[in-house]
């Protein structure tokens, strides 16, 4: 995982989508309001989808409420203290990575996977929670499920740069992932990188990368 990143930060801004007898909108936009009062958000944008419909097409809303907090996109009822949560985090390095992992975490990996697909960049994201030891299972399980979902659409070329590093990590689960990541990504780097792997003191890392070089290969083992 990234170190956190203590750097001073402008306030986010704040996004909120609200429609008339919503049950929940009162309470995320009495949170959202407290935070801008107290200066934690910068501003706070609120529009009436029954007034601007268009803003909820536009975003491919479908259920209010719904709020975004700096990068962070919060569907349905969250409370005073999760908004503050993700307003602290938005802008930092490892608040997208803790915002993909909820996600996972949470079962809404195809939002994970339509992010991703709009902001390639976010696999590098992908491969912290992929390096770290204490990634919930459901969310490395997510993770890899994700990157396959990607592979298929061809948009892991070129990214086996995030996952190389992680090879020599000293938690063997963590080498396989890698390992198999790198499968996904193809390319000399990956098989070199997996070639070197398949000496891995770890039996599951070993055949995890044999597989690997067997498949970037064209070879049969």
């Amino acid at each position: 995982m990234p170190q956190p990143d203590d750097t001073a930060r402008p306030p986010p801004h704040a996004l909120l989508l609200v429609a008339p007898g919503c049950p929940h909108c009162a309470t995320v936009l009495d949170g959202l309001a407290a935070l801008v009062k107290e200066g934690t958000l910068g501003r706070m944008e609120v529009v009436n989808i029954a007034v601007e419909p268009e803003a909820a097409r536009e975003l491919n809303v479908r259920s209010v409420p719904w709020a975004r907090i700096g990068p962070f996109e919060l569907a349905g009822l969250h409370s005073p203290e999760e908004l503050r949560h993700w307003s602290a985090l938005a802008g930092r390095n490892e608040g997208m990575t803790e915002y993909l992992a909820d996600l996972l975490a949470t079962g809404r990996r195809a939002q994970v996977a339509g992010r991703v697909r709009r902001e390639p960049g976010l696999i590098a994201r992908l491969a912290d929670l992929i390096g770290d030891s204490d990634s919930e299972l459901s969310v490395r399980i997510g993770v890899m499920a994700t990157l396959e979902e990607l592979q298929e659409e061809g948009l892991l070329t070129g990214q086996a740069t995030w996952f190389m590093p992680l090879t020599g990590h000293a938690d063997p689960r963590v080498r396989a992932d890698a390992c198999h990541a790198l499968t996904l990504t193809g390319g000399s780097e990956a098989l070199d990188t997996l070639r070197r792997c398949a000496d891995d003191p770890d039996p599951v890392v070993r055949e995890t990368a044999a597989d690997g070089v067997a498949l970037l290969s064209g070879t049969n083992t």
